[in-house]
């Protein structure tokens, strides 16, 4: 049985360091070596530092994976679903690799990060490196905690992970997205008018009544169900980052259903027939998004050659 990248259903860290490659042309054989290689990588960087409870995710691209694995792909991996609707933009910028690295400590995702420059070396180029961090109780810079819909134990795997016979069974469909958030703005309205837009009270993060949930609230516009009348789930592993000037949160989805992600974000973006988005867009930009896939680590020891 394939063995999934450990990272994408571990339980938070207190930091993080997300790196964005594209590829240059000609090298993919060497790149599927690499990638072969970072298993190992990893797991050496966690065994010398285990009480940092280090863990390392890599996905590729969903338009670079047929140049570096011709032979097959995963069935539903496409291009991230880019989406703009009157003021509200979703935008795609294309990634060939991604990046998640992950421990208690950031020396120990800086050391993973040299590590993975000098495996790869010129054959990739990075486009961005984004350092995230753990804000108090796991609340996002707004100031609400994140993932509260978060599936919990081995249920993680059962939203995360494909569990299907085939080549890329434990693999997962991952997007992400990095968003700017207008926090001056957001720190100048209420409390009372905070907890609404976001669906939940602030300090306790109780659940707004149902009497007073708008259907413009971010937990009532992210929540889709299936045509059983099931909620659609998706694994988020998102972290808040930003300093002084800039802040945000990069958004970070792992699902065995490819379109859960598209279901979700298009009920956010484009809402009900009477125009009911997600007003939490009124305070927060997307600036990039792309769509990947997370094989297992047989698929990236054997180089996609697992028949």
């Amino acid at each position: 049985m394939s063995r999934e990248q450990w990272g994408i259903c571990s339980e938070a860290n207190l930091h993080g360091l997300h790196l964005f490659f594209n590829t240059h042309e000609g090298y993919e054989p060497a790149i599927r070596e690499a990638l072969s290689q970072l298993p190992a990588l990893f797991d050496e960087i966690n065994e010398q530092f285990s009480e940092a409870m280090f863990s390392g995710v890599v996905a590729i691209g969903a338009n670079f994976w047929s140049e570096l694995y011709p032979s097959n792909k995963p069935t539903d991996l496409k291009p991230f679903p880019s989406m703009h609707h009157e003021d509200r933009h979703m935008p795609a910028v294309p990634v060939d690799l991604f990046f998640q690295l992950r421990s208690d400590r950031h020396d120990v995702n800086y050391i993973a990060s040299r590590r993975v420059m000098n495996l790869f070396g010129e054959m990739i180029e990075l486009i961005e490196q984004v350092p995230c961090f753990r804000y108090l109780d796991g609340r996002d810079l707004t100031g609400f905690v994140k993932g509260t819909a978060n599936a919990k134990g081995r249920q993680r795997r059962n939203v995360a992970l494909i569990n299907t016979p085939g080549p890329f069974n434990n693999g997962s469909y991952v997007h992400v997205q990095r968003f700017r958030h207008n926090i001056n703005r957001w720190q100048g309205i209420p409390t009372e008018e905070q907890e609404l837009i976001i669906g939940r009270c602030k300090s306790d993060n109780a659940r707004v009544s149902q009497e007073e949930l708008p259907e413009t609230a971010h937990t009532y516009r992210a929540r889709c169900f299936d045509t059983d009348g099931n909620p659609i789930q998706i694994l988020r592993q998102s972290m808040p980052y930003g300093n002084l000037s800039t802040q945000g949160l990069l958004f970070i989805s792992y699902c065995a259903i490819q379109d859960s992600f598209e279901r979700i974000l298009a009920n956010m973006v484009f809402g009900s027939d009477e125009g009911n988005y997600d007003h939490l867009l009124n305070y927060t930009t997307a600036e990039t998004g792309a769509a990947f896939f997370a094989p297992s680590i047989d698929y990236l020891i054997n180089q996609g050659n697992l028949g």
